[in-house]
């Protein structure tokens, strides 16, 4: 399938699945940074509220 036979299929709305070679499938720049940030107590209240959902 050439790309823009896939691009047209995708924008569609149909399923492109099967024409993906899901072994090599990547998702770059998803490392994990530790940072460090001060939130109100209401924030992380709210945080910790969407969490427990």
């Amino acid at each position: 399938m050439k790309a823009s036979a896939f691009d047209r299929a995708f924008d569609a709305g149909e399923d492109v699945s099967g024409h993906v070679d899901w072994a090599q499938a990547r998702r770059p720049n998803l490392e994990a940074r530790r940072v460090n940030v001060d939130f109100p107590s209401w924030v992380v209240d709210a945080l910790d509220r969407e969490a427990r959902l």
